[in-house]
C-alpha cells in the first residue's frame, strides 16, 4: 500500500534536534513515500548529523532565510537533487532573548524586527524562493503558536507568529492562482530547541497540562508532524488560509 505522499518532493526546513517537530515531519513524509531535502542554518553538520536518524537518506544544503543570496541558490540546488517541489514546510521561528522572557515593554524595536523577519516574513521568503520548483502547484505547510492569545513568557513572539498567521493567508489568496495551497499547523509546546530558548518556558508548558482536553505530551512531535504532512498531502485539495489546530484541544477552552 503506498504512503499519501507517494511520489511527492518535500522541502523540510527546521530540522535541529531529533525532537523536534520539522525532523518528525521528514520522518512521517518520508514513511509516506516522498522524497525529502532539509535544510539547515546555522550549522548544518548538526542537521547532517540528525538526518542519518531517518529512515532514508536526505540531502541537506546550508540555508539561512534572511539571506538573499541565500536564497538565490534554492532553486537551483533543489531542481539538481529532486528536479522539483511539491511541498514546503517553514518551521522556523527566532526571536532575540531581550524579546522573550518577560520583557515585552522593554524590548528593543532592532530585536522585534529580528524576530519578524526570521519568523513570519521568511515565510514568504522561502515560498517565493521556492515557487519555481511548484510548476505543477503544491502545498506549503508552516507551524505556528497561537496567536489569538497573550500567552506566558512568549512575548515579542505572540505578534511574529500573529504576522506569520496573515502572512499565511495572504499567500493563500495570492499563490491560489498557481494551484499552490498554503496552510499552517498550530502545535501545542513541544520540547524542542525552540522552546527551550524561551526563558520560563515551563510555565507556559503547564498550560496544557491543567487545560488540554486530550492528554499532551511535550515529548512527542509526532502528531504535529502527522498534521503537517496531512496537509502535505492530496486529502486537502481545497483547502488554503486555514490554521489546523494539533494542540490537544487547548484552544477550544474557556475558563
Amino acid at each position: 500500500m503506498s504512503g499519501i505522499l507517494e511520489g511527492k518532493r518535500i522541502l523540510v526546513t527546521g530540522v535541529l534536534m531529533e525532537s523536534s517537530i520539522a525532523f518528525h515531519t521528514a520522518k512521517v513524509a518520508q514513511e509516506q513515500g516522498a522524497e525529502v531535502i532539509l535544510t539547515a542554518f546555522p550549522r548544518p553538520t548538526l542537521t547532517e548529523r540528525i538526518a542519518k536518524k531517518l529512515p532514508k537518506p536526505a540531502t541537506v544544503f546550508e540555508l539561512d532565510v534572511t539571506n538573499d543570496e541565500h536564497l538565490a541558490r534554492v532553486e537551483e540546488t533543489v531542481r539538481k537533487e529532486l528536479g522539483g517541489l511539491d511541498g514546503v514546510v517553514h518551521s522556523i521561528g527566532f526571536a532575540p532573548q531581550d524579546a522573550l522572557g518577560g520583557n515585552f515593554l522593554n524590548t528593543p524595536f532592532e530585536s522585534v524586527s529580528t524576530a519578524m523577519h526570521v519568523s513570519a516574513f521568511s515565510l514568504k521568503s522561502l515560498t517565493m524562493a521556492c515557487l519555481p520548483l511548484m510548476e505543477n502547484g503544491g502545498s506549503v505547510v508552516g507551524l505556528t503558536f497561537d496567536a489569538q492569545f497573550a500567552w506566558p513568557q512568549y512575548d515579542w513572539m505572540g505578534p511574529a507568529k500573529a504576522a506569520l498567521e496573515a502572512t499565511n493567508r495572504y499567500l493563500a489568496r495570492d499563490l491560489g492562482a498557481k494551484n499552490i495551497r498554503c496552510n499552517l499547523i498550530s502545535a501545542g509546546p513541544i520540547g524542542s530547541m525552540a522552546a527551550k530558548s524561551i526563558p520560563g518556558f515551563g510555565e507556559l508548558a503547564k498550560v496544557w497540562d491543567e487545560r488540554s482536553p486530550l492528554a499532551w505530551d511535550m515529548a512527542d512531535p509526532e502528531p504535529a508532524g502527522r498534521g503537517v504532512v496531512a496537509l502535505l498531502s492530496d486529502f486537502f485539495p481545497k483547502t488554503t488560509g486555514e490554521i489546523v489546530h494539533v494542540d490537544g484541544g487547548v484552544h477550544i477552552m474557556g475558563a
